[in-house]
């Protein structure tokens, strides 16, 4: 299994980004797909996760502005981020839950400056 994100970059305040996460040696519709994010000096914490089912789950301050979604037959999920503000600045991941292993993709890095 290989993960590959892509779509950082440098953003200004209010703008907006879509990160991607492209797979392959599974099925991302058959497992537990998430994005974490790190920001410098700060723990790695989940943004979003999409389940098996299609069900979703935001961290608080992904609520309302951050978006999850899957495109199975591209076998490639996406993290659309909107009205992005300073502390959005990270490195995100995406994350593979396949039975019980966990696969992680490169990070890429948002950058939210004026």
């Amino acid at each position: 299994v290989q993960l590959q994100a892509f779509g950082g970059g440098l953003v200004q305040p209010g703008g907006s980004l879509r990160l991607s996460c492209a797979a392959t040696g599974t099925a991302l519709s058959l497992n537990t797909m998430a994005w974490y994010r790190q920001a410098p000096g700060k723990q790695r914490e989940l943004v979003t996760q999409v389940f098996v089912g299609g069900s979703t789950d935001y961290a608080d301050f992904a609520k309302g502005r951050f978006t999850i979604s899957r495109d199975n037959a591209k076998n490639t999920a996406y993290l659309q981020m909107n009205s992005l503000k300073p502390e959005d600045t990270a490195v995100y991941y995406c994350m593979l839950l396949v039975v019980r292993s966990v696969y992680w993709g490169q990070g890429t890095l948002v950058t939210v400056s004026s």
